[in-house]
């Protein structure tokens, strides 16, 4: 593992906060992470491997570390935040905005800034407002920022140098900071404001600064101004209810968080509440999945990045406890100016607004990661959970036994990856049934004999390769049948992790077993011959339906409709399908095949001779030593002879 290489430098390390960076062969950063302290933070990657795939696949990247001091959690928060946001790291979770509907964009990084449609959020330091649904209220409301506050709508470069206004100002839709004499720059500042309270849906403190304003300007005999600023008013209070559904006055000014992480990835529900009333829902997501994640870390991630471009009420509320919620806290206080507190409702209006944003959340997650591809996960999720799986099962290998009275036996592998059968890496084998013979011991007949198979169950061999002469089996006459089974079992799943081990991988998540116990038991036994034994196997019993694994004592019996016992059953079925089709074709070869066959020696164009020769098998097995020497030569001609003489 290249982190390994990295052990020395790792123990010298600081104890103090700070933020850790990982690069690898190209240069590039893959993970900023931060830490309380740096050297216990970064020792913890050295035992991770094995966590999850994400974590296998972030320490197998690594190939140089980095770190930088800083004199506290906070500024280690707000270095991180600012290195994630200038990076995009490979490794660390990165949320977007869902681009379904439009924003507002008040592009405060101009010196004179106008109000612009937006498809997305950007991280550019502008101002962004949104999603506006529908997409038309996006264009009414910039439209009234310009009737409303005058902001600029042209694309003009703005020096204060022109010689008059444009008509803009005259249909007042314009306060024409073009012209220095009538617009100055603290002027447009205000209007700016103005119209960023406007966007942000603090429409109180909106109404009670133009208020103010309204009666300086009465009081100064400015009437037509005050007439403007009290109609401006009026209409915020009329629009005060655009799009609001829920309102409780208790609620106040805060923003709630709801959440739903899963396999494919995770969902945000951000309801932003002002004035008690929700005004605005912001929908984020992840692009890739997070799985060794855990919901404190993406919620973390979550409110790092959404108020990286936001302003950040008195209140945050959130479904679980944050990483580092103090530092949050800190950092959210300082960047406010004001205190900033990020809270776990339990009970009221508080927690029922946070669970409305959860359950919001899922149905985000449902539409965002395709409805069939997220019950895929989560049905990968329950298996994982029912069968105490270290990870999830991404990758499910399937083998299954197809033979006829113990002729013909072949076998096949199918590949199940994220709930999606993957054709292009089943395998099929021929079994050669050299392990029916060296574990269970053969007849004068060459076929397996009851009395040689123990009925009990023995106590468990020291060698694994004991392990299948130990199995228990029935004590009718099909215990040769199953003997056939188990052994087959065995040399089929011991001849294809041979050759991933060979190839380097991949191994799967989950070797899953068409069988119960004892062919549970002759893979498993395969497996610790290549000393694989830490790979996960389970087996499904027909009819019953019942799961077994090494870890339970009992057999595991799902409901019939549950999503991981429906997922098992597909992946089993389909293994099922592959092997009958193989067997029977198999058959067919055998039936289509001449004896000549089998004799050694005997190719397609000696036995095509042969045939035109002598018409037939039977006139073959008739023909003299010197009729057969002048047909194939000599040497063929005795292995043709001795062949037939060994035949009843």
């Amino acid at each position: 593992m290249p982190i390994r290489d990295l052990k020395e430098q790792i123990a010298r390390l600081p104890e103090q906060p700070g933020v850790y960076l990982y690069f690898n062969a190209a240069g590039e950063t893959i993970y900023v992470g931060k830490a309380r302290a740096l050297r216990d933070r970064v020792r913890n990657y050295l035992g991770a491997y094995g966590s999850s795939p994400k974590t296998n696949a972030l320490l197998d990247d690594i190939v140089r570390l980095e770190f930088i001091v800083t004199d506290s959690v906070v500024e280690a928060l707000a270095l991180e935040n600012n290195l994630i946001k200038q990076r995009s790291p490979k490794y660390n979770i990165l949320l977007r905005d869902d681009k379904n509907y439009p924003f507002l964009q008040l592009t405060t990084t101009e010196s004179f800034p106008r109000v612009l449609v937006a498809r997305g959020v950007e991280r550019d330091g502008n101002v962004y407002a949104g999603p506006f649904m529908p997409a038309r209220f996006a264009r009414k409301t910039m439209a009234l920022t310009h009737k409303l506050f005058g902001i600029r709508s042209c694309n003009e470069v703005i020096t204060g140098q022109r010689h008059r206004p444009c008509l803009e100002y005259d249909i007042k839709r314009c306060i024409a900071p073009c012209v220095e004499s009538i617009c100055g720059t603290e002027e447009y500042g205000r209007a700016v404001e103005h119209t960023r309270l406007f966007l942000e849906g603090r429409n109180e403190e909106l109404t009670r600064d133009l208020t103010v304003q309204m009666m300086d300007a009465s009081d100064d005999l400015r009437f037509e101004e005050a007439g403007q600023l009290r109609d401006a008013i009026r209409t915020i209070q009329t629009l005060g209810d655009r799009q609001q559904k829920m309102a409780t006055v208790e609620l106040g000014n805060r923003d709630v968080f709801g959440m739903k992480v899963g396999p494919a990835g995770a969902a945000v529900q951000v309801f932003q509440v002002r004035g008690g009333r929700v005004v605005e829902r912001v929908d984020l997501g992840t692009e890739t999945d997070v799985v060794g994640q855990s919901e404190s870390e993406v919620l973390t991630a979550a409110v790092q990045q959404f108020y990286e471009l936001r302003n950040a009420p008195p209140e945050v509320h959130v479904p679980c406890e944050p990483d580092e919620r103090e530092a949050l806290e800190t950092w959210l206080t300082e960047r406010e100016a004001r205190k900033v507190r990020i809270i776990v409702p339990q009970r009221g209006d508080k927690r029922g607004l946070v669970d409305l944003a959860n359950r919001n959340a899922g149905h985000s997650y449902q539409t965002r990661f395709n409805t069939d591809t997220a019950a895929q996960y989560d049905a990968l999720a329950t298996l994982q959970h029912v069968l105490a799986l270290p990870s999830l099962p991404r990758r499910i290998e399937c083998f299954d036994i197809s033979t006829f009275q113990g002729s013909e036996t072949v076998a096949s592998m199918v590949v199940c990856e994220d709930g999606r059968m993957k054709r292009s890496e089943y395998r099929k084998f021929r079994v050669t049934g050299a392990k029916v013979a060296e574990h269970q011991g053969r007849g004068a007949s060459g076929a397996i004999r009851p009395e040689d198979v123990p009925r009990r169950a023995a106590p468990a061999p020291r060698d694994s390769r004991e392990a299948i002469a130990h199995i228990p089996l029935p004590a009718d006459g099909s215990a040769g049948r199953v003997a056939n089974d188990f052994a087959s079992m065995h040399e089929v799943v011991r001849r294809r992790y041979r050759r991933v081990l060979e190839q380097g991988g991949p191994f799967p998540d989950l070797v899953l077993i068409d069988g119960g116990k004892g062919q549970l038991q002759a893979a498993y036994a395969a497996l610790e011959e290549l000393g694989l034994a830490n790979l996960m196997a389970a087996g499904i019993a027909k009819k019953e339906e019942l799961l077994f694994t090494r870890q339970h004592p009992d057999p595991i019996a799902l409901k019939a409709t549950d999503p991981a016992l429906l997922l098992i059953q597909r992946v089993r079925d389909e293994a099922h399908r592959f092997a009958v089709t193989f067997h029977r074709k198999a058959r067919s070869m055998r039936d289509l095949g001449s004896q000549l066959d089998q004799i050694a020696g005997v190719g397609p164009r000696r036995r095509r001779q042969l045939l035109t020769t002598f018409g037939s098998v039977a006139g073959v097995r008739r023909a003299t030593r010197e009729e057969l020497a002048a047909a194939i030569g000599p040497k063929l001609a005795d292995a043709v002879l001795a062949f037939f003489a060994g035949q009843p």
